[in-house]
């Protein structure tokens, strides 16, 4: 276990990123996208006459996708990380992230200060 997050609150994270995972994975199934893999296939509607809106339509969905599927990555990690003992510990520096910043994101890599360092860089 992490030194920084004791058993109950780790407990409650980890409760919290697994409800995160399913709601993903379903969000995911929802917009016709398979969560174990990377590609988005499409079914065509031959009635449909506006290409352009059509593509649109397939460029939002793909971007949609690929966040749901990042989001989802992170929360796995965040798992892991819980399983590993290292959750809670910044990924770039090393300290203590801040129980306030992982109630608020259960899954975040980073600690605010890096966090602060990569907008700014």
């Amino acid at each position: 276990m992490s030194d920084v997050v004791d058993e109950s609150t780790l407990a409650s994270l980890r409760a919290q990123l697994e409800r995160q995972h399913v709601e993903l994975r379903k969000e995911i199934e929802e917009q016709g996208a398979d969560p174990d893999r990377d590609e988005v296939e499409f079914v065509d509607d031959p009635g449909f006459s506006d290409r352009s809106h059509s593509t649109e339509e397939r460029s939002r969905l793909i971007s949609l996708v690929r966040a749901l599927r990042s989001n989802l990555r992170e929360v796995d990690r965040a798992v892991a990380k819980m399983q590993a003992g290292s959750y809670g510990t910044c990924e770039r520096c090393g300290n203590p992230i801040a129980l306030e910043r992982l109630t608020a994101l259960p899954s975040v890599r980073l600690c605010i200060d890096c966090k602060q360092k990569d907008v700014k860089g």
